[in-house]
């Protein structure tokens, strides 16, 4: 392919540049079951060949402490052998989890985070990072001294626009007293609808945020779920599409805060992804699936902030 594809965009938040509606998540390239080195850069190159302009990564896509950054310089790499021009694409990195034997350890000291966006910094090449997001607050660290380090890494240029994740309400709000948040990204699909019903999506609509959904096509074993699941599959039959494809066609009908960012491993994984905003769903068909997964709104309170 030798001009990447045009994909509707979206806005990366109020100030920060827009973005394909669709990204990609990077972490099956890099964690426990990963695919080789050369069939990862194939999947990057396909992503960024079908117009997406987002890839989502983080230091701890990895195997372990060891192997930290694995997925930054797989991204790196791609980016510097791919045909077209890597600067209209926006990578966004995160912070805050270490992988000690391959565990999921919460660290948000501000030391951790400096050194973590400095890795960073050399893992993907550059000299100043799109967005970088806290990966999760650490409960052992005030959520201020966390973010404040962001802010300090932000003035100094080393990161443009910050980012959240895996955050509550009230997180948001503690965030943008000190810095101005673009994006948050917490764990959203038809089947885990916690970020709604928790009014995180509805704050981020308020307040003009983008929400990133993470496994926003289950994730693991919930990605299982999903694709027997019988309303999708229904109307997966309707549209010749994969239950995947409609669900992510669900996500971004429902808010045009949304963004998900699919993991993929394989090529033909992320074209799918991509089929997924042509699809066309009907006023009826997202009443359909909202009446399925028992989606509804809480009421959100404009942020005077």
């Amino acid at each position: 392919m030798s001009t990447p594809i045009t994909l509707p965009q979206r806005a990366l938040g109020k100030s920060a540049p827009s973005v394909s509606a669709i990204g990609l998540g990077g972490m099956p390239l890099s964690i426990k079951g990963r695919p080789p080195e050369e069939m990862g850069i194939r999947v990057i190159h396909t992503a960024l060949d079908f117009g997406v302009t987002l890839i989502d990564t983080a230091d701890a896509y990895c195997l372990d402490d060891s192997d930290t950054g694995h997925n930054e310089r797989l991204i790196h790499k791609a980016l510097a052998s791919w045909h077209g021009d890597a600067r209209t694409v926006t990578v966004a990195t995160k912070g805050g989890l270490t992988r000690p034997q391959g565990e999921w350890v919460r660290d948000g000291r501000p030391s951790h985070l400096r050194a973590a966006c400095e890795r960073s910094l050399k893992s993907l090449g550059t000299e100043s990072i799109a967005l970088y997001q806290l990966h999760a607050p650490d409960p052992k660290v005030r959520f201020e001294d966390s973010v404040g380090e962001l802010s300090r890494l932000q003035e100094e240029g080393k990161i443009q626009h910050i980012g959240l994740s895996n955050v509550s309400v009230a997180h948001i709000a503690i965030a943008q007293e000190i810095v101005t948040v673009v994006s948050v990204q917490n764990r959203c699909n038809p089947h885990d609808l916690r970020a709604v019903e928790e009014g995180v999506l509805g704050r981020c609509e308020a307040d003009g945020i983008t929400f990133l959904p993470w496994s926003p096509v289950g994730g693991g074993s919930g990605k299982t779920s999903l694709g027997e699941d019988p309303t999708l599959v229904s109307l997966g039959e309707r549209y010749q599409a994969t239950p995947y494809e409609v669900a992510l066609s669900w996500l971004l009908a429902i808010s045009p805060a949304m963004i998900p960012i699919p993991g993929a491993s394989k090529e033909e994984s992320i074209r799918s992804s991509v089929r997924a905003l042509r699809l066309a769903l009907s006023q009826e068909d997202v009443f359909e699936l909202n009446q399925a997964f028992g989606f509804s709104r809480p009421e959100v309170t404009q942020s005077t902030i």
